[in-house]
């Protein structure tokens, strides 16, 4: 059976780092990162090649958050740094089972979802 498991969220003051890891329980291709606030939709916050050499982020996180994975270990990991109050939101992380080697940016596109990390910034 396909896993995934979120690990490392929690409360951390605006302007502080945390770093979130997904492990998986089998090989992953594209990997991505998304978040969910409360009456608002899932967005994308990071999107990992199968190999991690290419990467995207929307201009809400750029520059802040930087997604990577270790294929040994089959783990992905999303570092956020100088976190805002907006960016307080329930985590995913996303995987693709089958073979895609490009990005992949919308919820439909991936076939497995971890439960969730919450993530919250406070003042």
């Amino acid at each position: 059976q396909v896993q995934l498991v979120e690990s490392g969220g929690g409360m951390v003051q605006a302007g502080g780092s945390l770093r979130l890891s997904c492990a998986a329980s089998g090989r992953t291709y594209a990997m991505g990162w998304f978040r969910q606030a409360p009456g608002k939709k899932r967005e994308l916050v990071a999107a990992i090649n199968w190999s991690g050499d290419n990467t995207y982020y929307p201009d809400s996180v750029k520059g802040r958050f930087t997604g990577s994975r270790d294929n040994a270990k089959n783990m992905v990991y999303l570092q956020m740094n100088s976190l805002k109050l907006e960016d307080t939101a329930v985590y995913y992380c996303a995987a693709k089972f089958t073979p895609s080697y490009g990005l992949q940016y919308y919820p439909h596109d991936y076939d497995y979802w971890g439960q969730g990390t919450q993530v919250t910034v406070s003042s």
